[in-house]
């Protein structure tokens, strides 16, 4: 009989998150495949498991992951687990279970906390529909071509960030996407959980404390006015240049057009020069 391979959702900060059935199956499985066996070690020693762990994360996937599938399919159980949350949600979980249902093993989830819908569901922002981006491209370039492709999604948007790259990213978003709702969350259900809410211009000026892992959820983009469609440079100029016209000043022209158009203040203030308004 071949076995089970459970994806097993973890706490993502509170220990009292952790369900009965993880606990469980975590006793039960014949080992574990951890990303961190340091990490997981203490969640085990915390619930009283003495389930033997073996190491499952980006740097040895292909490797460990051969291993792990001939065990299962020579009849053991595992259950794969990641630092923090569900696993194969923005994490090396997912490449086993592509490998494990490759050969037809079995693959059970085991719910529990997750850090993209804890965020989504108290940022106040709509939660009907959104797109789970994760961490963007470490390259600058892949990472504004991916943006661009994000610019028109109406759907709000969910990222996830590291705190030495936060300000960084808030930056890219704001040049990106304009001046829209956001909400830095983090330290999920620790006691220094925080919600940050507000837009992009002012959070990129304050962001709070820097520290623990962000989850950013981003408003998604409104619809184009149909006189101004697509959002072209030509409409930012007349948008633009109507605004001045009827007594507007240039800044606020410029902020009101970045707005109306889900476009960064640069852009719009560089098509301006180029026009000579």
């Amino acid at each position: 009989m071949t076995g089970i391979l459970y994806l097993c959702a973890t706490p993502i900060g509170n220990l009292e998150d952790m369900t009965f059935r993880a606990v469980r199956i975590l006793k039960e499985v014949d080992f574990i495949a951890a990303e961190d066996t340091r990490h997981t070690r203490k969640l085990l020693t915390h619930f009283d498991i003495h389930t033997p762990l073996i190491r499952y994360d980006e740097n040895c996937r292909e490797e460990a992951g051969e291993k792990i599938i001939e065990r299962i399919l020579s009849g053991e159980n595992c259950a794969c687990v990641s630092d923090a949350g569900i696993p194969a949600i923005s994490d090396p979980g997912a490449d086993l279970a592509k490998l494990a249902i490759e050969v037809g093993i079995k693959i059970s989830p085991i719910p529990g906390a997750n850090a993209a819908l804890s965020a989504l569901v108290c940022s106040g922002l709509d939660t009907a529909k959104f797109t789970f981006v994760g961490f963007l491209p470490k390259s600058a370039k892949n990472r504004r071509e991916f943006l661009e492709k994000l610019k028109k999604c109406e759907e709000t948007l969910i990222f996830y960030e590291a705190p030495h790259r936060l300000k960084e990213t808030l930056n890219v978003l704001a040049g990106s996407f304009g001046n829209r709702k956001i909400v830095l969350a983090r330290e999920i259900t620790k006691i220094h959980e925080e919600f940050i809410r507000g837009n992009l211009e002012e959070i990129v000026q304050n962001p709070g404390e820097i520290r623990g892992e962000f989850v950013i959820v981003l408003e998604g983009a409104k619809n184009f006015p149909e006189e101004f469609s697509e959002g072209s440079s030509e409409n930012f100029i007349d948008f633009c240049k109507n605004l001045i016209e009827t007594g507007t000043d240039k800044k606020s022209a410029i902020r009101e057009t970045a707005k109306r158009f889900n476009v960064g203040r640069r852009e719009v203030y560089n098509e301006i020069l180029k026009s000579g308004i």
